[in-house]
């Protein structure tokens, strides 16, 4: 992966004059700064540290918040990583609330530095924990529009996480979605608009860090417009400097200027900003040292994407990324496979001269900083008797439910047909692109079941077969009207958060017979792409049981719709657009 000559030469040349028109009259964010018992315990801890201990600290491993038994052997390898190897952090998928804070505090019991605990809390710390409260992903938020609820939704995530003792949430996402066709950030972005995807993400910063936690902005330099998934191979950015300028790192600007802690990079190659071919933007010193910190001013953490997605590991070990991600200037190296083969292989190359010691002591005490402004250096436990009263509360539960309602959007209702009036012969249709969930439209089934109580209802998901497809055609051909519910996980290495085409056919069959379609997108806004025929088309964002029984609300008219899509639909619909649908007197309509 040696770069080309004529790159080699360009490149400083272009991205000084780039940097020039577009930074310069950016100032650098101001060092929140250290108390002087802060720095004494940075400088002491420091003093005490090995060369391994330095280099554990940057290194970061999973944990689950689940029942273990202390004999159990993947727990004691877990143990030995923070007892024996000192690692920097840790970072939760998913758990039980108390299982979580309890083996939080035993490892940070373990850890002779304390350690910073993370998690991704996209969508609320419910997003990882049971319980806790969950709200729906930021495009939701785009169709509300609201920084209230996004600086709410980072203040609530904040409170609940640290009553379970996680510091740290990798969110915001701040990529622009610019691509219809993005397997992995689609409704995980605000939307296509670089300016309120900046006003959005900086209001959850500001809520999620008023309370206590780091907030993370990502992907850097921006995964928003790729058909591609890192976690799969290594996308490509086609973009130019003057696009990267004005949509990609606007959002990271913003998010610097407003003080965000932390940054997380993108295992993504772009060539505009790097000349080495295929040289992920994770472990170009370009991008990360001479972009990110001297150009744009960010003093915070850098933090790699996962170690172990196949955006690095398919082109580098996890030694060699390891080195390179680190001497392009990151501090925390996430989720690498084998830790101690990293920790023990970094320590050889400080030794050769291959990693400078002040890159790596640079790093440690970034972190160390982090760990005290988070007052890790005075205590770093959490009582399990608090979480009872913190998590979950009625108050949390109703923002998010606030959040979810205001966000669906009703993109067309030809013929007024919503809402839908009572006494119709409806036809539910619950249609999953993903193997092994048939039942994914169960709990909107129920709720339309009770409003409308002789609908049928047909399931279908990635393996039903062509028989069952033509039953529920057969049945829907005798509906008066037919709602068809659409459900496609956005899912790490799926590839696709598309329709199967056998379902979309389905519904076009149906329309063609002239029977009145509602589409229920339960995911992706792109949809409709497929189904421009339909008569009406709603908008929820996310799978969940709260937008099912709100979907169902908006069907019998019951609640308000007033989102707006976040996103433009090519061909079909701007961003900005919906339409505004007043709750009906259900009584009167009786």
């Amino acid at each position: 992966m040696k770069p080309r000559n004529l790159w080699k030469g360009l490149i400083p040349t272009i991205l000084v004059v780039f940097m020039a028109s577009c930074l310069t009259q950016v100032k650098p964010a101001k060092d929140s700064g250290l108390t002087a018992s802060q720095q004494k315990w940075i400088e002491k801890t420091m003093r005490k540290m090995s060369l391994e201990e330095k280099i554990g600290q940057l290194v970061v491993a999973r944990y689950h918040g689940e029942f273990y038994n202390r004999q159990d052997e993947d727990f004691k390898q877990l143990e030995s990583l923070v007892r024996d190897y000192h690692l920097g952090g840790l970072i939760l998928f998913g758990g039980e609330p108390l299982e979580t804070a309890y083996f939080t505090n035993h490892f940070q019991q373990l850890a002779r530095v304390p350690l910073l605990i993370a998690s991704d809390l996209e969508r609320g710390t419910g997003n990882q924990v049971t319980g806790a409260t969950l709200f729906p992903p930021l495009m939701a938020l785009g169709a509300t529009g609201s920084e209230q609820l996004a600086y709410e939704m980072g203040r609530i995530t904040a409170i609940e996480g640290r009553a379970l003792g996680i510091h740290m949430t990798y969110a915001p996402v701040v990529d622009v979605n610019i691509n219809p066709d993005n397997p992995i950030i689609n409704v995980r972005s605000a939307g296509e608009d670089p300016e309120q995807v900046a006003r959005l993400t900086g209001a959850f910063i500001r809520g999620c860090q008023s309370k206590g936690m780091i907030a993370t902005a990502k992907h850097f330099p921006g995964h928003g417009d790729t058909d591609q998934d890192s976690h799969s191979l290594l996308p490509v950015i086609k973009a130019d400097l003057d696009r990267l300028e004005k949509v990609e790192l606007y959002p990271f600007q913003k998010a610097i200027d407003q003080g965000v802690q932390a940054i997380m990079t993108a295992h993504l190659y772009v060539p505009a900003l790097e000349p080495e071919p295929g040289l992920p933007a994770t472990l170009s010193p370009l991008i990360l040292s001479d972009l990110l910190r001297k150009k744009m001013g960010f003093k915070g953490l850098i933090v790699t994407d996962a170690i172990e997605m196949a955006g690095i590991m398919r082109y580098f070990s996890q030694e060699e990324a390891s080195l390179r991600a680190l001497n392009s200037g990151v501090d925390l190296l996430l989720l690498p496979p084998e830790p101690v083969k990293v920790i023990n292989y970094l320590k050889q190359a400080v030794g050769k001269g291959d990693l400078p010691l002040s890159r790596v002591e640079e790093s440690v005490r970034r972190v160390l900083a982090a760990k005290a402004r988070l007052g890790l250096n005075r205590s770093s436990q959490v009582s399990l008797d608090d979480l009872p009263l913190i998590l979950g509360r009625p108050e949390f539960k109703e923002t998010a439910r606030k959040t979810f309602e205001s966000a669906i959007t009703l993109v067309k209702n030809e013929n007024n047909l919503l809402p839908v009036r009572p006494g119709k012969k409806m036809v539910i249709l619950s249609l999953s692109s993903d193997p092994g969930d048939f039942y994914a439209g169960r709990r909107l089934a129920a709720a339309l079941t009770e409003r409308f109580p002789a609908a049928q209802t047909f399931y279908a998901d990635g393996d039903t077969g062509q028989e069952k497809l033509e039953e529920a055609l057969t049945a829907s051909l005798q509906a008066e009207v037919v709602i068809a519910a659409l459900f496609s996980n956005l899912q790490a290495g799926k590839g696709s958060v598309d329709l199967v085409p056998g379902q979309i056919e389905l519904l076009r069959k149906i329309k063609e017979a002239g029977r009145p379609v509602v589409a229920l997108s339960f995911g992706s806004p792109y949809f409709i792409r497929h189904l421009p025929q339909v008569d009406s088309y709603l908008c929820l964002y996310r799978n969940t049981p709260e937008t099912q029984e709100l979907a169902a609300m908006a069907l019998a008219g019951e609640i308000r719709l007033s989102g707006r899509l976040p996103v433009s639909i090519p061909g079909l619909y701007q961003r900005g657009e919906g339409l505004d649908l007043e709750k009906i007197n259900k009584q009167e309509e009786r």
